[in-house]
């Protein structure tokens, strides 16, 4: 699946050189390759400026909350998500990222609105699915719900590895073990050096805890896509 640092939930790629119309689209381009080099604090000082002089920018704001996000900065990325909502309300990546920034603040009962709002807005898109699956795992609740989510995710999208992984997390959450490797193993296959899906897997099967890498840096985290 080809990945874009404006699209919430995939991990950002290379951008492509263009054409740009503007130093506002320049500038966010710019920005956007920063994030690709994971220069996260310099994307964001780069970015902002821009968005200062074009407030209507909405790829912008996009681009912004998911930089805050990655900066675990919860809070800016809402603020962020918030000014992109209400400059398109149709849009559902800012919906969310809006999702994950409020799962991280503890806000769950938004979060999970937020996220059945993305899915409303594009119900053909597997990350909204996804996005709910966590917005509601984090809640601790309708388990069944974030199950069934998961589920959908992989149909629409069977060649993302993520997927698997979240429904395996989901089937441990109703207590079912057996499945729930098995959905792990399939992740596994498709992405075998994954330290998340690798750490979780290991703790279904019972064995001794070990560290695991998640915060190693290049890889995008399961768990924490929107």
């Amino acid at each position: 699946m080809t990945a874009n640092p404006l699209r919430t939930g995939d991990a950002p790629t290379t951008h492509q050189a263009r054409a740009f119309t503007g130093p506002t689209e320049l500038g966010i381009a710019q920005a956007a390759t920063l994030f690709e080099q994971l220069e996260l604090e310099q994307a964001v000082a780069t970015l902002e400026p821009v968005l200062a002089a074009e407030p209507t920018a909405a790829e912008g704001w996009i681009l912004l909350a998911r930089l805050r996000l990655a900066l675990d900065d919860s809070t800016g990325a809402l603020d962020a998500a918030d000014h992109a909502v209400r400059l398109n309300p149709a849009d559902p990546r800012p919906l969310a990222v809006a999702s994950r920034a409020l799962t991280m603040l503890g806000r769950h009962e938004e979060a999970v609105t937020m996220a059945y709002r993305a899915v409303i807005a594009d119900p053909r898109n597997a990350l909204w699915h996804d996005r709910v699956a966590w917005a509601l795992l984090s809640a601790d609740r309708q388990v069944a719900d974030a199950e069934q989510a998961a589920r959908t995710a992989i149909g629409l999208d069977p060649t993302e590895a993520h997927y698997y992984y979240t429904h395996g997390v989901t089937l441990n959450a109703l207590g079912h073990v057996d499945q729930a490797r098995q959905a792990l193993l399939i992740s596994l296959r498709m992405e075998p050096e994954n330290p998340v899906a690798q750490h979780r897997l290991a703790q279904l099967n019972g064995e001794p805890e070990r560290r695991a890498e998640a915060k190693k840096r290049g890889w995008r985290l399961f768990g924490r896509t929107i």
